[in-house]
């Protein structure tokens, strides 16, 4: 049963120095019913997302691959409250805002808005259960455009869909993040990924009202779209790198969770989500785009960390002993690991190997993170866990991860908020 309360810890919380207020850089928000309805022109009120509710039918999540099927009016099976948009349907599920219930009740099942916990979807009941978890700020990853904006990339319909980008980041800047929130909320947006220029022009309008992050996606080619090889995306890393957005990439940007066959249970999938992340951390690395972008910062949300240090390992081997034939030493003058050092962001919230190996990935490099809502949050032990696995740690070691990096990284106020005024270089 899902329950409103926190749930017990008995885990001590004292500690010779308050532990720091985290800022967590991978939260996520399941949008309102009203987030299109109230922004789109009416007459793409039949075909822009809204909110239904039906059976689900069937839901599975096998393989990597999320298939559910809607039931009709009368059918069996659990009443469920769906994003409809054009062809597709998409179900709220447990696994969207799992946060309050047992491990052993956390399925892949339908839901209403009305079984989720409220601080997924509403600001005050989130800023009460931030403060219940220690947290002082949070930058929030989107749920129904998924997490770089695919289901708008996907659409029929283009003008749509760049309305659709658009309301969305209007209400993340304006309601999710807007007064009621007095700053703990970080704005991340979206980009119309199907069209560079536009998604230079969308990064720059969101810059001009405060906002320094912006979703992309892990690997693009699994989305349809060109590599970061390529010189196509170069209007959008040049916007970025003029304003100082830092480009945010969620496991399953790709919207192809890594996986090993068909019939793998999700604990597969489960288990090596960072695949994704390493992948694509080595393909910016050797693109050349950091050279030709000197101010562009990227960050991996929970990608973990324990992995990076071979990957850097590996990375700086190739550089150097496969010059002749690697294909990157025209592009890429300085060693990975150096590059890495400048660019790029690993996000945590439950690594204990990657605090022990910290000197081999650089404190500057890592970021906090709760998950909140999902099944792997770790609300409201969120403090707890960091206390035990940064025991080892100097205090300016744990302020620098828990809030520090991401406040310098985000532009954030020295006290951990967000301001509305435009950022600078």
């Amino acid at each position: 049963m899902e329950t409103n309360e926190p749930m017990e810890t008995n885990q001590p919380m004292e500690s010779d120095r308050p532990f720091p207020r985290i800022i967590s850089v991978d939260d996520h928000t399941v949008e309102p019913p009203d987030v299109w309805r109230d922004r789109l022109p009416s007459k793409y009120h039949d075909t822009g997302p809204r909110i239904v509710r039906a059976p689900l039918k069937e839901v599975t999540f096998v393989g990597g691959r999320f298939a559910p099927e809607m039931g009709a009016p009368g059918d069996d099976g659990p009443l469920t409250d769906w994003w409809i948009y054009e062809d597709l349907h998409r179900p709220l599920t447990r696994l969207d805002t799992a946060v309050g219930c047992s491990r052993d009740e956390i399925k892949l099942e339908g839901i209403t808005y009305e079984q989720m916990r409220p601080g997924s979807y509403r600001v005050p009941e989130r800023l009460a259960d931030m403060d219940v978890n220690h947290v002082q700020s949070a930058l929030c990853f989107p749920t129904f455009p998924r997490f770089c904006g695919q289901t708008f990339t996907e659409a029929k319909d283009r003008e749509l869909a760049l309305l659709g980008v658009r309301a969305y980041n209007d209400w993340m800047v304006e309601e999710w993040c807007g007064p009621q929130a007095a700053g703990r909320l970080i704005p991340l947006t979206l980009i119309p990924l199907w069209d560079a220029e536009l998604a230079a022009a969308e990064v720059r309008r969101n810059a001009a009202r405060g906002v320094r992050a912006v979703c992309f996606s892990e690997i693009p080619p699994h989305l349809g779209l060109p590599s970061i090889h390529t010189d196509y995306w170069d209007p959008f890393l040049r916007a970025c790198d003029e304003t100082g957005t830092v480009i945010a990439m969620h496991i399953g940007s790709s919207s192809k969770m890594p996986s090993t066959s068909t019939d793998a249970p999700p604990a597969v999938g489960s288990t090596i989500t960072f695949a994704n992340c390493c992948f694509s951390m080595v393909d910016w690395l050797m693109s050349g785009a950091f050279e030709r972008f000197p101010n562009l910062r990227i960050m991996y949300a929970e990608g973990q960390i324990g992995w990076i240090p071979y990957i850097l390992e590996r990375a700086d081997v190739v550089w150097e002993e496969n010059r002749a034939w690697g294909g990157v030493a025209d592009k890429v003058h300085r060693r990975p690991s150096e590059l890495f050092a400048d660019h790029v962001y690993g996000c945590f919230f439950d690594d204990a190997f990657g605090l022990k190996n910290l000197d081999a990935i650089g404190i500057g490099n890592v970021l906090y993170e709760t998950d909140y809502p999902h099944s792997d949050s770790t609300w409201p032990r969120s403090r707890q866990i960091a206390e035990t696995q940064m025991s080892h740690l100097a205090p300016d070691v744990v302020e620098s991860i828990v809030r520090g990096n991401a406040i310098e990284l985000l532009g954030l106020t020295r006290e951990g908020l967000w301001g509305v005024s435009a950022p600078t270089n």
